[in-house]
């Protein structure tokens, strides 16, 4: 039952991912600053980033395909996969998001941003460290 769940939070994490790389695209410039230090900055044409990004996230959505049922009968594992999954696109919100945000004409203090995508990060390092813990727990309660 808790796979269903997730598949269907991955589905819809999907498509909030794919809208939200849509509606950043719009709002790019023909060249995207990415990072700047000390003056000198790094650009990227738009739609070299745009490919780019479509190209990782399908990557990361194609993982949840490539362990099927056939190749890890583990409903358990496959549970926490779309959840990991889940919590990438959820971190590919905030990032294109922030980098609409960083090359928009707007006047934003990027300094407050920085917790939510603190925050991102280590919803996904969170998330990835549970399998170890989750499969610990398994082969000790089998144990005994």
């Amino acid at each position: 039952m808790i796979l269903k769940i997730f598949k269907a939070v991955w589905f819809v994490s999907l498509m909030a991912v794919l809208a939200n790389l849509l509606y950043v695209y719009a709002g790019w410039p023909e060249q995207v600053l990415l990072y700047t230090s000390n003056g000198a900055g790094v650009e990227v044409g738009k739609e070299p980033l745009f490919y780019t990004s479509i190209a990782v996230i399908t990557v990361f959505n194609l993982l949840v395909y490539l362990f099927s049922r056939r190749v890890t009968p583990s409903e358990v594992f496959r549970s926490w996969l779309h959840g990991q999954i889940i919590t990438f696109n959820a971190f590919f919100i905030v990032a294109l998001s922030f980098i609409g945000l960083y090359n928009s004409a707007e006047h934003f203090d990027y300094t407050r941003i920085g917790g939510i995508i603190y925050a991102a990060v280590g919803l996904v390092l969170v998330w990835a460290l549970g399998w170890p813990v989750i499969w610990l727990w398994q082969n000790l309660m089998i144990k005994k």
